[in-house]
């Protein structure tokens, strides 16, 4: 049960498009769900289930119906490929996370944590075009940069707002989350260009947004796991890593080169 968990654990990102996956939607899986359920987790079943579930289970609100859903999930796959069909998606969540709540929600998906991860993943792009304007435009122009993040925060708390009050809409905040993406990755990339003769540190910061760019299409494409263990939603998050160390240098580079140029305005004055 322990590396049945662990797998699980691996297998708890997966991309997808649509509120509802095609496994989910599957009359084999609901049916297997709910005899599963009617054996497992009522009167001495339950009691039985509970006794053999480890602590770190048990912690995580791992339920019943939860192990009746992950063990039918692998029924429905293993007849799909009996049949020579696709292997289908199950329990399908767009996600491009901020950390911590992303590794909270891929531990424990809740609709809680699901929402935690989403607001937070809109809230880091925010905060990225936030931070192109400072660059780009908040040196000369403080108060722009004031008014835009103003907008800012008045999009985050319109888009939160729907999402949380009126409805949990998978699609609307894939299309936000893409053109704020996209606007992004526009406006950091004419800025590159602009000025990468004059400053050639800001190639790294190129190379980060095509990277991201691109590591991205594995949140918008599906596939199944390889090896059950690494689906297109892992390799996104493994593949960020060494992405964020070149940016870490870019920045360091571009503070150093603002300090440098402080510093002479200063001796000059």
């Amino acid at each position: 049960m322990a590396g049945r968990a662990a797998r699980l654990v691996l297998l708890a990102g997966a991309a997808a498009l649509a509120s509802g996956s095609q496994g989910d939607r599957e009359p084999v899986y609901r049916d297997c769900v709910l005899q599963c359920e009617e054996q497992n987790c009522s009167g001495g079943a339950l009691n039985h289930f509970r006794s053999r579930q480890p602590i770190y289970m048990s912690l995580a609100g791992w339920t019943c119906r939860d192990d009746c859903k992950y063990e039918c999930m692998w029924v429905t796959v293993g007849l799909y490929l009996q049949e020579g069909h696709k292997v289908p998606q199950f329990h399908g969540k767009v996600s491009l996370n901020a950390w911590f709540w992303s590794t909270v929600f891929h531990t424990r998906d809740t609709d809680l944590t699901e929402k935690m991860d989403y607001f937070c993943a809109s809230t880091v792009i925010l905060h990225s075009i936030y931070l192109c304007c400072v660059r780009t435009v908040g040196l000369q122009h403080p108060a722009v940069v004031s008014a835009f993040r103003a907008l800012l925060l008045l999009m985050l708390t319109v888009h939160v707002s729907y999402l949380s009050l009126i409805r949990f809409d998978y699609g609307y905040n894939l299309v936000a989350n893409v053109a704020i993406g996209l606007v992004n990755v526009v406006w950091w990339l004419a800025w590159c260009l602009w000025n990468q003769q004059r400053l050639p540190h800001v190639r790294k910061c190129m190379v980060v947004v095509l990277l991201l760019q691109g590591l991205s299409l594995l949140e918008l494409l599906d596939f199944p796991p390889l090896f059950w263990v690494l689906d297109a939603h892992a390799i996104w998050h493994i593949s960020t890593i060494p992405v964020h160390v070149l940016f870490f240098s870019f920045l360091e580079d571009d503070s150093l080169y603002l300090l440098k140029e402080s510093e002479a305005k200063f001796k000059l004055d």
